[in-house]
């Protein structure tokens, strides 16, 4: 892994797996597009107690030149986000996929709709 990359546990104890699952990730983002220049990526645990239950909530801010993209949250009451590394899996894949779309306009692969001057 080339790019910087911060992580950051709230209310939760850092984990080595769910470190290492994170940096797999940022990795696999790397071989996407090549041009990644930093990534912030905040794993937040409910806080509830763990008999109330919550959803754990992962924020990726993304930057490549010119631009940063950005992922944050649960999807609107998603319950296997109960789990940690669910609610990473669900964000990388969020996150590549906003990825895979700037790549596309960059490549100028995506149309542009044509407005008459005036």
């Amino acid at each position: 892994m080339q790019i910087p990359l911060s992580i950051t546990f709230r209310h939760i104890e850092p984990s080595p797996a769910l470190e290492q699952r994170i940096r797999q990730s940022v990795e696999r983002l790397e071989h996407l597009y090549g041009r990644i220049t930093g990534c912030d990526v905040v794993v937040e645990a409910p806080q509830h107690g763990p008999k109330k239950g919550g959803l754990f909530t992962v924020s990726i801010n993304l930057r490549v030149p010119g631009h940063e993209i950005a992922v944050t949250g649960p999807r609107p009451r998603d319950h296997a986000h109960e789990d940690a590394h669910v609610a990473v899996r669900d964000a990388f894949e969020a996150v590549a996929r906003r990825l895979e779309d700037h790549a596309r306009r960059t490549r100028g692969d995506v149309k542009t709709h044509w407005t008459p001057p005036g």
